[in-house]
């Protein structure tokens, strides 16, 4: 069945195209497997929550008509503002909210960090676009200017609510606009597009824009709310869209509420990485597996303006394609903060697939945090994110970082195991770090089956064939330096504790792992291996330091103990090219040094672009190496699987970035170049 939607249509029709519904909400109500709903210009201020899901053969579509702007919304338009002062307020009856009232909703939740004050769920925007909260009346009469805000002139714009039993009063510094002319609108909805139950499966929504969430806060241990997504069903197409002004979540790949809720702030009796693993545990006893999760896609999407993420995912994001989106200005404002915020933000991204994608003006560009395993990361183009373009956290891997295209000042940052960087354009800095407190699962390969667990010394890692690309006017030492993991701040020795999160960066290059083992050096397993075989007596290690005024000498223990002892993995680092002093790992096989550059970019703002331009081709070329493949890459350490394509293919690196043959020699970076060249990246808003 063909269903139709238009603003002239009322419920009571059939949904055909002469006598159309007036509702999305009424069309998804009937909807079946197979059907296709249409819906037609205007706005549709409604949640869109479907009844019904389809099947892997006969899916429910949800489309906007081809050429028609059609708008979901979770706002409503408020006229009635009456001056008060310098500034404007509206009352309004509680009854106009139902049963959610986003102004009496407080932010909260799992590893948010903001604690000195509290935020709402609610938004009032001027013109489509979310002005900013005070903490009271007079922050909205006398609106300070953010020094942090992506937006600072816009960030004088206020609001401030206060609810009681029967209304809610919202006061509001519009400056020089009238807000009786019908620019504002507040939030009354928690989602634009998302079924109330799980297991809505094979549904496809395209060519809408969406916009207007009051999303709540989406940690990993609870319900993952978006402004859009599945709601724990499996096999969504979400494509072609326009979403922005989420409070929290653009899109949610997220898991549902019964694994776990906030389990860490309401209850406090355990540690937050231990109610993690507890969630993983619940979804893998319920049925979280390939045949009933995941396998989404996620492309050619326009992602912004959203508090938290603009795509995020725990769990319900694995065996997943998310491709050619633009997602940028991302926790814009600044307000709040915590463990769960970037572009794309995905716990537990097995065999996922992240490519094509332009990601910028975010906190973090791309963060995958816990059992990031199988995965693969090409061909993306991130710059001017606060934080790294990406970061690969507590996995095991192995993971896959291919031909991607990374400006930021900070372009990659691991705490994991096993990950590849090949064929990358890297301009910003690496910095590596070990946690020996946290264990965290790893996989079967291609399965979400539990395989085992483990800790993170470091190291494992595998370097081929990238560009290192440093400033010219790079004014930092070549002196290795700890920073703190959030903040990005340099740290004094004094400063680093376990609080403080101090992970070791160089400027620029793979200098951050000369501490780490090369390939050719002895494994602790070799050398236990080598004394036991001797006959000789193992080596006691150091005894422990007297503690409160204890004098105490202990035994010294085998000298297999010292298989679990904090020394990073060896790694595994050939054939880059390091340009303008840019600094290669002490012990590189084939490393290529130059003091100047081949390599010029620029990001032009004013015509959104980032443009990369290879003026010293011949540099390049004689660097080229060897093909880089599965074979050359070996296994993960730790989870002893492949790296290999999420479909379980080899990996062999013989095209570049946009397709191009490689040829018998792979030159260094994304692109197989043989003269002068210029690539410009769009990023039009």
């Amino acid at each position: 069945m063909n269903y139709h939607v238009k603003k002239t249509g009322s419920d009571l029709n059939p949904g055909t195209e002469e006598r159309p519904f007036l509702t999305i909400s009424k069309a998804a109500y009937v909807a079946k497997p197979g059907d296709v709903i249409t819906v037609h210009e205007g706005i549709y201020r409604e949640w869109v929550r479907p009844k019904r899901g389809g099947t892997s053969s006969q899916r429910i579509v949800y489309q906007a008509a081809e050429g028609e702007n059609v708008v979901i919304s979770g706002a409503e338009v408020i006229t009635d503002w009456k001056r008060d002062g310098n500034i404007w307020k509206t009352v309004i009856d509680n009854k106009f909210f139902g049963d959610f009232n986003p102004y009496s909703e407080v932010l909260y939740g799992d590893w948010l960090f903001t604690r000195d004050r509290v935020f709402h769920l609610g938004e009032v925007y001027l013109d489509g676009h979310a002005m900013y909260e005070a903490t009271s009346v007079d922050g909205v009469r006398n609106p300070v200017r953010s020094k942090t805000s992506l937006e600072p002139e816009f960030s004088v714009y206020t609001w401030y609510a206060e609810v009681d039993d029967e209304k809610t009063t919202i006061y509001a510094n519009f400056h020089d606009e009238d807000p009786t002319k019908g620019n504002v609108e507040i939030n009354v909805r928690r989602f634009c597009f998302w079924p109330e139950n799980p297991g809505r499966n094979y549904i496809t929504v395209r060519g809408f824009t969406m916009r207007q969430a009051a999303t709540q806060w989406a940690p990993p241990t609870a319900l993952q709310e978006g402004l859009i997504g599945p709601h724990w069903s499996k096999g969504w197409i979400i494509e072609n869209n326009t979403i922005s002004e989420s409070r929290c979540c653009g899109i949610s790949l997220g898991k549902e509420e019964s694994t776990g809720h906030n389990e860490w702030t309401t209850i406090f009796t355990k540690m937050g990485h231990q109610r993690e693993q507890e969630v993983i545990f619940r979804a893998v006893n319920n049925g979280w597996n390939k045949d009933n999760s995941g396998s989404h896609i996620v492309r050619n999407n326009h992602i912004y303006n959203c508090g938290q993420a603009g795509i995020v995912g725990h769990l319900g994001c694995v065996f997943s394609l998310v491709e050619n989106n633009h997602i940028h200005h991302i926790r814009y404002k600044r307000e709040f903060e915590g463990a769960e915020v970037g572009g794309i933000k995905f716990h537990a991204a097995i065999d996922t697939i992240i490519r094509n994608n332009v990601i910028h003006d975010s906190f973090r560009g791309i963060w995958l945090d816990w059992q990031a395993q199988g995965t693969r990361v090409c061909n993306n183009v991130l710059f001017g994110n606060d934080s790294e373009d990406v970061l690969i956290e507590v996995s095991h891997g192995p993971t896959m970082l291919d031909h991607n295209i990374m400006l930021s000042e900070h372009s990659f940052k691991t705490l994991s195991h096993s990950c590849a960087l090949v064929h990358n354009l890297i301009a910003g800095t690496i910095s590596t770090g070990n946690e020996l407190n946290r264990h965290t699962p790893y996989h079967v390969p291609h399965s979400t089956s539990i395989a085992g667990m483990n800790r993170f010394t470091g190291g494992d890692d595998r370097y081929y064939n990238n560009v290192f690309l440093r400033r010219k006017d790079d004014p930092r030492s070549d002196e290795p330096y700890y920073e703190a993991f959030f903040s990005g701040e340099k740290l004094k020795p004094e400063d680093i504790t376990p609080q403080s999160g101090a992970f070791l960066s160089y400027p620029v290059g793979t200098a951050v792992y000369n501490n780490c083992p090369g390939p050719d050096d002895e494994k602790p397993w070799d050398r236990i291996r080598r004394i036991f075989a001797s006959g000789a007596q193992p080596p006691k290690p150091e005894p422990p330091k007297p503690q409160s005024g204890e004098n105490k000498d202990e035994e010294g223990k085998p000298a297999y103990v010292s298989l679990s002892a904090p020394s990073p993995l060896a790694v595994y680092i050939e054939n880059n090219v390091y340009f303008n002093r840019a600094l290669p790992y002490k012990k590189e096989k084939g490393a290529k040094t130059f003091e100047d550059s081949a390599i010029e970019y620029a990001i032009d703002r004013e015509n959104k672009k980032v443009v990369v331009e290879i003026t010293k081709p011949e540099m390049l070329v004689e660097s080229a190496a060897d093909i880089v493949t599965t074979d050359k890459l070996g296994y993960g350490f730790q989870t002893e699987q492949l790296f290999e394509q999420p479909d379980g293919s080899p990996y062999v690196f013989d095209t570049d970035f946009f397709g191009n043959c490689r040829g018998d020699k792979a030159v260094p970076g994304p692109f197989q170049v043989s003269g002068k060249q210029k690539f410009e990246f769009s990023f039009a808003y």
